[in-house]
């Protein structure tokens, strides 16, 4: 195998989400928002995926746990303190949007949420750790959901604007890499996530996700153009899920198939943001599906003109794919699943490890768009066990991890322009999809459990120390 040379300003680090680990649901001024109103444990993608979830807060049927998260709003010093020890040089993370706009349709932010943010960016400086901010993650305040419909309402391209350039203005001297939407694309897949809405029946789900993925994209561009006005030398990029489509076998029917799935998935998004135009096989996906957009005066011209400047995204698997399929060849997967793949194991949560698909993917990604690229997500969602002594014998995540690490830098060997990595969920936090603490994937150990019970407090992982030693010699000792 080639010796793996990673660039020297590879910016390693790690990745968390503001709904996952800030908890402070209801202090500094917060408004609720999606993530609030969204059950606990393995029931929450059943709950949320029924046609006309009320999206309200019942605690007599279910647990919260993103309101506590793992505490990291009174607790950040603490935790970046940690991910400077093992010598992160970049910190994905997200900016609570009802922290900043409690109600989101406000004219003026609540300094409370942005004094917030200014005290974690200025730890983060006292570290050298670069930020790389998401501007919505998943977190749509929860009275944009109840008064408009979420992002079906071309009002929220308004409210978005107002919000991504507020950030832009109060930080423009602290980030510099800005991601806007985050896994845009799985919106199609489950559109309360991303576009804040539950489907009032499958015959209009496409319609109406395909509508406010498009207002997402004009709001997109206009952050782009707000971004690159504010802060010159900014650094704005898209994020995708990525899962390359593998075909069940060389059945031509079967390789067709696999083909639509992963143009229509992993490619439509990344064509009207990065290349600024929607696709040509989005004109026939659209008549077969009955979706008829609604786009304004102004808008194509508007994704032609403010493409992002790179991609990011999240990898944890790949994709196995036939035209025809029976429900015990189903996998399961991050919104995504397809069916079992017999030549790949899978984590404890059903999801197929494939450390050769992310090395599939970058070249996918970077010969399709030649822009540069950066892993924001992957990682190993497992059970840990505390031994007596304490220590965390994690070497199913480190194994997990070097080898996607190791299809990274063949990748970079291939030709593909990789800015960095940050692996998910760097800390212990609450599953997005599953609502736990038990699927745990940080390098850092969260004294919290599923029940509630816990003490928050922190404790290094074996991971941590293997991490550290990659960072360390810059991906040379795996």
């Amino acid at each position: 195998m080639t010796k793996l040379t990673f660039p020297e300003n590879f910016l390693w680090g790690g990745a968390t989400a503001a709904n996952q680990l800030e908890g402070g649901y209801n202090e500094g001024g917060k408004g609720l928002n999606l993530a609030d109103v969204l059950p606990g444990g393995k029931i929450r993608l059943e709950v949320i995926a029924q046609t006309g979830f009320d999206f309200e807060i019942d605690k007599s049927k279910y647990v919260y746990p993103n309101h506590d998260g793992i505490d990291f709003y009174h607790r950040y010093k603490e935790d970046i303190a940690l991910f400077a020890e093992m010598g992160f040089k970049a910190y994905r993370m997200s900016i609570a949007w009802s922290r900043i706009f409690p109600n989101g349709d406000e004219l003026e932010p609540n300094e409370e949420g942005l004094a917030f943010y200014d005290k974690v960016f200025d730890e983060l400086a006292k570290y050298g750790i670069e930020p790389v901010v998401t501007i919505s993650h998943y977190e749509t305040p929860l009275h944009l959901i109840k008064e408009y419909g979420g992002w079906r309402s071309r009002e929220l391209v308004t409210f978005f604007e107002r919000y991504a350039t507020v950030l832009f203005k109060r930080y423009k001297d602290k980030v510099k890499y800005w991601l806007t939407f985050n896994e845009i694309n799985g919106a199609t897949h489950m559109p309360i996530l991303g576009l804040g809405f539950s489907p009032e029946n499958q015959e209009t789900k496409l319609q109406d996700s395909f509508q406010g993925l498009h207002h997402q994209f004009v709001a997109s561009s206009l952050a782009v153009k707000a971004g690159h006005e504010i802060i010159p030398d900014a650094q704005i990029g898209c994020m995708l899920i990525y899962a390359p489509v593998y075909a069940f076998d060389s059945n031509p029917e079967n390789i067709l198939h696999a083909l639509k799935e992963e143009q229509v998935f992993n490619y439509l998004c990344g064509d009207v943001q990065v290349r600024g135009a929607y696709p040509t096989f989005a004109k026939r996906y659209f008549k077969e599906n009955n979706i008829n957009l609604k786009i304004e005066d102004g808008d194509l011209e508007l994704l032609k003109q403010y493409p992002v400047d790179f991609i990011s995204l999240s990898y944890y698997m790949s994709r196995t794919e036939k035209k025809v399929k029976t429900d015990e060849e189903k996998a399961q997967g991050n919104l995504i699943g397809g069916i079992k793949n017999p030549f790949l194991n899978a984590s404890e949560w059903g999801w197929e490890i494939d450390p050769t698909g992310l090395r599939i993917s970058l070249n996918n990604l970077y010969d399709r768009y030649q822009v540069p690229l950066f892993v924001v997500e992957n990682g190993l969602g497992a059970y840990d066990k505390v031994e007596e002594d304490g220590s965390i014998n994690d070497d199913y995540r480190i194994d997990y991890l070097r080898e996607h690490i190791k299809a990274m830098g063949e990748a970079i060997e291939d030709g593909v322009e990789l800015m960095g990595y940050t692996s998910w969920g760097c800390i212990d936090l609450v599953s997005a999809s599953s609502g736990e603490m038990s699927k745990r994937y940080g390098y850092i150990y969260v004294d919290k459990h599923d029940d509630g019970s816990g003490t928050f407090d922190r404790s290094k992982k074996k991971s941590f120390y293997w991490y550290k030693d990659v960072i360390a010699t810059n991906g040379a000792n795996l």
